[in-house]
């Protein structure tokens, strides 16, 4: 099973964030433009707290707040579960789940390195399988 510094390095790396103090309607125009999911939210290069679809939808929407003047701070989610690029595949697959979480950071040192999205993992898991699958089709064949 590959590391997750073996995924990062794959992968078309690029930390979209924003700050605590900006508007959530802010942080809404990113995740549309970029179509993802999820922002970190960094204080210089500290993990402060990370702000998803999921936030927008219970603690914005829900709570009748306005994306217009409520800041990112007042939303977020600050209690943050993150990995190092020592962590497996298998290890972030099973630790989303575990957690229902759909984006997990990737810290090494004290800074972030990345993030991740279930659909990465998956994309990733498909990927070994097949490889699998081909190995001992060509084992079987030869």
């Amino acid at each position: 099973m590959k590391t997750i510094r073996q995924v990062l390095g794959a992968k078309a790396l690029s930390i979209i964030s924003i700050t605590p103090d900006a508007l959530i309607y802010d942080a809404l125009v990113i995740l549309a433009e970029k179509h993802i999911g999820a922002l970190l939210v960094l204080e210089g290069d500290h993990l402060a707290g990370i702000f998803s679809e999921r936030d927008y939808a219970r603690e914005v929407v829900l709570k009748g707040r306005s994306s217009r003047t409520s800041l990112i701070k007042e939303v977020m989610t600050t209690n943050v579960i993150t990995v190092s690029p020592q962590n497996t595949v298998e290890e972030c697959m099973s630790l989303m789940s575990g957690k229902r979480i759909r984006h997990l950071p990737v810290v090494e040192d004290g800074k972030v390195t990345g993030i991740l999205s279930i659909g990465d993992l998956v994309k990733e898991t498909i990927a070994e399988q097949e490889a699998v699958i081909k190995q001992l089709e060509h084992y079987i064949q030869g």
